[in-house]
């Protein structure tokens, strides 16, 4: 791993300081809609004169149904800068099997990622490039950064070795690619994880056509333990003989493996018609443009003077060079504009034709070798039976998604005041899964879609959004999605009120997955499923004064699918007989969430805290911790003038509650109904001791996370059986070149 890792640094780095592709600073794009991280250096031009050369990076999102740009910061703060290695999340909310790199779920309900058909890819979202959160760049030079955090040795460390760069051809055109390798070797026995990532992506941004491309690739190896088979390792070692190292504690599987390989690609490109019309440029704009003037001044001058020498030189009298520059000074004087006024052409899109594309590709495997007798409650027969217990389960989802919308767009006149977007959409699926007669067997789904939406996205008092889609032919007629949000933002006390509101009601039939699925030890098939309907209503209240953010959401869900598992104890506490079944509440299900975000300061003395409340009609159907808190302690401040340091700690703590568990042979989260061995986790503090710093364009940390790992026993559990790391020392940088 540090190997590689030093390779691709070395060939990243050589990479920065190449020429840059043919930049034309004097008319880069400035849409007020994407926000500018920028800087500046000096360089020395043709002249020998020092100049400044504009610097910087603008990042924006695309909708991922219309390509419609939206507002992004780039990723260059160096606060919570620590956190963002932890696969539990910025703030913890996420239970996982507690390597780096493992499967994961969210604990707070209304922030679970929207499953998708390929469920085997869901525990691993964070690493999986979404179209909707990926930040394009438009750029002034050519950027790179590189990012890599670690802990641990060669036997049992974490690593995590990040890449991005990122370029301009001319105004335009923007192209970039990221790479993501993470390899944590896993302090308990069996639980290594190895993901390899890499996405290639390109904007162009035109007047009349805009277009946006993403291809990535990703690759998965996660080990399987099956979690270690007795929790008084952990919770109670003093109950064994000897002593036992995180890696010496016994697990219930040894040599099974997750294999996850998927590709992706998203298209969204659009042509308008509109007309022209003049507006004042920004600031970034006049100091380019002033830029580009003086340098072709200056090559102009030097050019003009050059001739008046040789000119001289023909004609045979001496040439005095401070005659020259006197009078070149006096006519550019009188050549003067007395107006100052710095206008541009701006184009005024009114109908936009827009196209969508999304091909997915995945494969998935669960290979398996010396299973413990009697593990698994079912064994069913397969095309090509493997001796002994192995197991090679294998699926196959392809899918593409044609989007075909009109706009009329918001603004172009002072009576539109909103923007209609009308649009039809195709998609086609196919699955594959063995069979018991024939070596596999081949799904089919085809589906049309009809849909629109109104939204209002200009002004700054009120703005507005509401998209609704219906399945009109296919598999997956009679689909219903609807989906708004809205805010209003108003002053108070001098400064400045948002009130939120979102909402959606979905009506959508369970995944693939959970009607069909074959593999050696599990095998279901349930066409008889029902849609499920799911209701959401949320408000958000935030308030920039008092740093302060409330958010109360609501849910009712009837027909809601999930997995249960179960297994039985044997005296030696190993868990056999396991299985695991999709299942279909008949009842509806109600939801309240309410969480409150606050930040206080005092001097250089900062409190962030984030507290969550939860309340499940049906517990044992959707169980969540009752009280969800984060906070961070931190003293900020700065060191000799230059290098900014955040020093402090940060906790994570949820109430006890019966967590689903984690099932290996399907990578999913499983509701415990095993009701007498079910088990609770939480109730304990994970804490976190870290120095956080940013000098220039670096940013890196030193931290001793889970601190407060006792020796004598505790109950560090976020998954049922599988124990997080103990005390462990990490550091982390991430550095930013430009050319």
């Amino acid at each position: 791993m540090r190997k590689f890792v030093l390779t691709v640094i070395t060939m990243l780095v050589a990479g920065v300081y190449m020429p840059a592709a043919a930049q034309n600073f004097n008319s880069i794009n400035a849409d007020g809609n994407i926000r500018l991280a920028n800087k500046n250096k000096s360089k020395n031009d043709s002249l020998n004169k020092k100049t400044e050369i504009p610097r910087g990076m603008k990042v924006w999102t695309v909708d991922d149904r219309f390509g419609d740009i939206q507002p992004a910061e780039p990723d260059t703060l160096s606060f919570m800068f620590m956190n963002t290695i932890f696969t539990t999340g910025l703030y913890g909310d996420y239970n996982t099997t507690g390597n780096l790199g493992a499967a994961r779920q969210n604990r707070i309900f209304i922030d679970r990622f929207k499953s998708g058909d390929f469920i085997f890819t869901q525990p691993y979202d964070y690493f999986i490039t979404h179209p909707s959160d990926f930040h394009f760049t438009s750029t002034y030079s050519p950027i790179t950064n590189l990012s890599l955090n670690t802990c641990g040795n060669r036997t049992n460390g974490e690593d995590h070795f990040k890449a991005l760069f990122a370029v301009n051809a001319g105004k335009r055109l923007g192209l970039g690619f990221k790479i993501d390798y993470l390899y944590g070797r896993g302090y308990y026995s069996d639980n290594s994880s190895s993901l390899f990532g890499s996405t290639v992506y390109g904007s162009y941004l035109g007047d009349r056509y805009q277009a946006h491309l993403l291809f990535s690739t990703n690759h998965q190896k996660q080990a399987e333990n099956g979690g270690i088979t007795n929790d008084n390792y952990i919770t109670h070692p003093e109950s064994f003989n000897d002593n036992y190292t995180e890696a010496e504690i016994p697990t219930m599987l040894s040599e099974n493996w997750n294999r996850n390989d998927n590709q992706h690609v998203f298209l969204t490109h659009r042509y308008s018609l509109g007309f022209q019309r003049k507006v004042p440029m920004t600031e970034e704009e006049i100091k380019a443009r002033k830029f580009a003037m003086e340098s072709a001044k200056e090559n102009d001058a030097k050019q003009a003077k050059e001739e008046a020498k040789r000119k001289a030189e023909e004609e045979g009298y001496e040439f005095d060079e401070e005659d020259y520059e006197k009078q070149r000074a006096l006519n550019a004087t009188e050549e003067a504009p007395a107006d100052t006024t710095w206008l541009k052409n701006e184009y005024v899109p009114v109908t936009s034709f827009i196209h969508t594309l999304h091909l997915d590709n995945y494969r998935r495997i669960y290979q398996g070798y010396q299973t413990p007798k009697g593990y698994y409650a079912h064994t069913f027969p397969t095309i090509a039976p493997l001796s002994g217990d192995s197991i090679y389960d294998k699926t196959g989802h392809f899918a593409m998604k044609n989007t075909f919308a009109i706009a009329l767009l918001e603004g172009f006149n002072k009576y539109a005041k909103a923007g209609l977007k009308g649009f039809v959409a195709h998609e086609m699926k196919h699955f594959t899964l063995p069979d018991s007669t024939t070596r596999t067997e081949s799904y089919n789904e085809h589906t049309v879609y009809v849909g629109g939406q109104i939204s209002k996205t200009e002004g700054t008092l009120l703005h507005y959004d509401a998209t609704a889609e219906f399945g009109v032919a296919g598999a997956n007629s009679g689909e219903v999605t609807v989906d708004g949000q809205a805010d209003l933002n108003f002053r108070l006390l001098g400064d400045t009120v948002q009130l939120a509101a979102k909402g959606f009601f979905h009506l959508l039939s369970p995944t693939f997955y959970y009607t069909h699925y074959h593999s050696r030890h599990f095998w279901w098939d349930n066409d008889d499923l029902d849609k499920t309907a799911h209701t959401r209503i949320e408000g958000i209240l935030s308030w920039q004064r008092t740093h302060t953010q409330l958010r109360v959401a609501v849910d009712d869900i009837s027909k809601y699918a999930y997995f249960g598992t179960s297994y039985q104890v044997d005296s030696l506490s190993n868990r056999l007989g396991n299985t695991v079944t999709p299942r279909q509440c008949g009842d509806n299900i109600s939801l309240l969430t309410v969480s409150l975000q606050q930040s206080l300061k005092y001097k250089i003395m900062h409190l962030d805290a984030r507290l969550t409340y939860q309340k499940s009609s049906k517990e044992d159907i959707i169980p969540l911790p009752r009280l969800n808190l984060y906070a961070n302690l931190y003293l900020r401040f700065k060191i000799a003038h230059v290098l900014d340091c955040d020093m402090g700690a940060d906790a994570r703590f949820f109430t006890s509650y019966y967590a689903p568990d984690f099932v290996p042979g399907i990578a999913q989260y499983a509701v415990q109904e095993n009701h007498e061995n079910r088990v609770k986790v939480g109730n304990y503090p994970f804490v976190n001791v870290y120095a956080n710093f940013f000098l220039k364009h670096a940013r890196f940390f030193v931290m001793m996370s889970h601190v407060n790992s006792p020796s004598d026993g505790g109950k560090y559990f976020l998954t049922p059986h599988y124990p997080t790391n103990q005390r462990l020392l990490r550091f982390g940088v991430s550095w930013n070149f430009f050319n």
